[in-house]
């Protein structure tokens, strides 16, 4: 069985959010008829509480972009962005949340980031998104979200690296290239570790395929 993984398409990664990214509506219609093919969808979030410290408004004189150390990992500093409850947090308008079967949150630990909607960077503790698909028996998954060189990235390899048959959306995903062609190689290192690169005409026609197989049964 095959589910889509929308990973954090919330407000704040959209233009006009505290952290956008360039061109991060145009994957909406492009994951709204992804939810119409696959009938299983998850989704992650980011939660964070307002002192988290990835934020660089919580390290005096620090910047956006900076790197430090954060309890053992470097951590790159970000602008404030999808703290609990409030509306950069929340899921983007243009998608129907109520047809999320699941959603996990991530980054709550002011200590630790969590790009991966299966873990928190330094590996501590699972999002439990794991478990509820093998409770379910999903064994395939189509990822797809913001942002393709964060953690859409980091969900891909560490879906393949627990067993999934990983797809990357790639029209579905845009990234934020903080450095140039960060995009491209996070596209190449997740095509290297075993996720197969798929547009969305591609999963349609994948769909047709498994119809047709259906209705000559």
């Amino acid at each position: 069985m095959t589910a889509l993984l929308v990973v954090d398409l919330q407000n704040d990664f959209l233009p006009g959010g505290a952290l956008a990214v360039p061109g991060g509506d145009e994957v909406i219609p492009v994951i709204r008829r992804a939810m119409e093919i696959l009938p299983i969808v998850v989704a992650s979030r980011d939660w964070h509480p307002a002192d988290h410290g990835s934020f660089a408004a919580n390290h005096p004189g620090r910047s956006p972009g900076e790197r430090i150390i954060l309890d053992g990992l470097e951590q790159i500093l970000w602008p404030v962005h999808c703290v609990q409850g409030t509306p950069g947090a929340a899921f983007a308008a243009g998608i129907d949340a109520s047809r999320f079967d699941h959603v996990v949150s991530k980054g709550e630990d002011p200590r630790v980031d969590s790009y991966s909607a299966f873990f928190d960077n330094a590996r501590r503790h699972a999002t439990g998104l794991e478990d509820w698909l093998r409770d379910r028996r999903i064994e395939e998954l189509v990822v797809c979200g913001l942002a393709t060189d964060y953690c859409v990235r980091a969900s891909a390899l560490d879906a393949v690296e627990l067993g999934f048959k990983t797809s990357l959306l790639v029209d579905g995903v845009r990234g934020v290239d903080l450095e140039p062609g960060d995009v491209d190689r996070a596209i190449d290192e997740m095509r290297r570790a075993g996720v197969e690169i798929l547009s969305l005409r591609d999963l349609e026609a994948r769909a047709d395929r498994t119809s047709e197989r259906e209705e000559t049964r």
